[in-house]
């Protein structure tokens, strides 16, 4: 049985600017598991200011409040993502799954024609 190629990834876009893609949305995933933007960045293994840009571009996007932050400091600081910022988590998981179930024929041919 040929093996099917299964990653699709997509992204949302408002004119030329990706307002949410597989990028942010596992940046937000690591901010969720680390508890921190600094420390979701370096799981990445990108730059903070690289992780605080793309959240901020996300997060200027959506008028609701998707990162609630603390200060650092003594205590350290910390980020929290929001029920709204959960909610997007959670609707671009539908997306992605739509998205793979509509692509899955054309994904099927695509196999098919790919060498193994």
């Amino acid at each position: 049985m040929p093996l099917r190629p299964e990653v699709i990834r997509p992204r949302v876009r408002l004119g030329d600017v990706v307002i949410v893609g597989p990028g942010k949305i596992e940046l937000l995933r690591a901010v969720v598991q680390q508890g921190s933007i600094s420390a979701a960045a370096r799981s990445l293994g990108v730059g903070y200011k690289r992780a605080w840009s793309l959240l901020d571009e996300l997060q200027r996007a959506i008028p609701t409040q998707i990162i609630q932050t603390a200060a650092g400091g003594a205590k350290g600081g910390g980020a929290t993502v929001t029920r709204a910022g959960m909610a997007l988590l959670e609707h671009y998981d539908e997306l992605e799954r739509a998205c793979r179930e509509a692509a899955a024929p054309s994904l099927d041919k695509i196999g098919r024609l790919l060498r193994r």
